[in-house]
């Protein structure tokens, strides 16, 4: 926030455009809460144009908690107009603040309510005609559309993956980090390490990435926070998985991201479910040398080395190949890893030794139960 908007909240308040920018809503949702449950400014600039003050403010951010977490909008309204009358009777000040404030959106509505003359001007940011949000033949959000992205938000333990991933964009977009965590540690504890990585996390990323494209690199900034909050998540369930592991005999899977490739969440995500099933992994990170990847395998001697590539830029077949044709063990015993390519940037077939597994449930057939019959061999050049 700026030194202009800082002074801005402190005087005379916000204006809409400001509030929803901050919250991730649109201002049609806004004016529409104002009109159907009076989660609307105190006061209004020169009797016509909206301003949010802190207390307002207060009450939609509460609006909005209520509706991320499942509350129907008409229940979050009036549980988030009663959180604001007890922060007002809990001080008096804003209690003598609040009974002129009061006063004057009470004389603000009748005259709005009075016949307008012909000169005066629709509010700011509303169309005066057929078709405004609100209006008899309006097409404003239904009371189902808190967020007025078109979609209703769903409580973080709702069982349904799709709503759940909702929810997490949402929270994400508002920049309420603790939504966003709770969300995410819901979604683990609802359906399971696997299922919340690829039916909630991985949906909830692309839809705030496809949202950052399409705007002009506004949102960065959300999907800076969900990428974060969704790492804290897998870290914390790998550290959970790994501290009740028993001490491995078998040599550890190695995961790495391809020089280059910084997108390390896919890798975390099998990394953590790998130690939820007892197999123990390395994993390198992000944009390894190649010089260094083959020096791991040699040192660690993995059954299986997963490379992954995001984009076709980066996947690099030829260090995949010189991977899988590496040989390292005791003389007389040396033997080979096999490499799964991950990562959609491998766009081209595979060779001998190189599985391409399509996702993580596939990719975690391929590393614990390598010789079912189910599994799909290796596509060969």
């Amino acid at each position: 926030m700026s030194a202009g908007d800082e002074a801005e909240t402190a005087g005379v308040g916000v204006t809409t455009g400001f509030l929803a920018r901050r919250l991730g809503v649109s201002p049609t949702t806004l004016r529409s809460w104002d009109r159907r449950y009076g989660l609307g400014p105190a006061v209004r600039a020169d009797g016509r144009h909206r301003r949010w003050t802190p207390d307002d403010v207060a009450m939609v951010q509460e609006m909005c908690r209520l509706t991320a977490a499942g509350l129907p909008p008409a229940e979050a309204a009036r549980a988030a107009k009663e959180a604001a009358r007890d922060r007002v009777a809990a001080s008096p000040a804003l209690a003598a603040r609040k009974g002129t404030t009061a006063r004057t959106r009470t004389a603000d509505r009748t005259r709005a309510a009075a016949p307008a003359r012909t000169d005066d001007r629709a509010p700011e940011g509303t169309a005066a005609g057929p078709g405004t949000p609100g209006s008899a033949s309006g097409s404003g959000p239904s009371q189902a559309e808190p967020s007025g992205t078109g979609m209703p938000d769903a409580g973080p333990d709702s069982g349904d993956a799709a709503q759940d991933s909702r929810g997490l964009a949402h929270a994400a977009v508002r920049l309420d980090a603790p939504a966003v965590q709770e969300r995410l540690a819901a979604a683990v504890r609802t359906h399971g390490l696997d299922r919340a990585w690829e039916d909630v996390m991985v949906p909830a990323l692309r839809a705030v990435g496809r949202k950052w494209e399409s705007s002009g690199d506004r949102y960065v900034e959300v999907e800076h926070l969900l990428t974060w909050h969704v790492s804290a998540t897998l870290r914390h369930a790998y550290v959970s998985a790994a501290g009740q592991a028993q001490p491995a005999t078998a040599s550890p899977v190695l995961l790495a991201c391809v020089p280059g490739e910084q997108h390390t969440l896919p890798l975390e995500a099998l990394n953590a479910a790998l130690a939820q099933r007892g197999v123990p992994a390395v994993t390198l990170g992000g944009s390894v040398p190649p010089e260094a990847l083959v020096a791991a395998v040699q040192r660690v001697g993995p059954p299986v080395v997963v490379l992954w590539s995001q984009s076709w830029s980066t996947a690099n077949l030829p260090l995949a190949r010189h991977v899988a044709a590496t040989r390292w063990g005791v003389r007389g015993a040396r033997t080979r890893s096999r490499v799964l390519l991950s990562g959609p940037g491998w766009n081209t077939e595979p060779g001998p030794g190189l599985l391409r597994p399509r996702h993580l449930a596939e990719a975690l057939r391929l590393i614990t139960a390598p010789d079912d019959p189910t599994t799909e061999p290796p596509a060969l050049a």
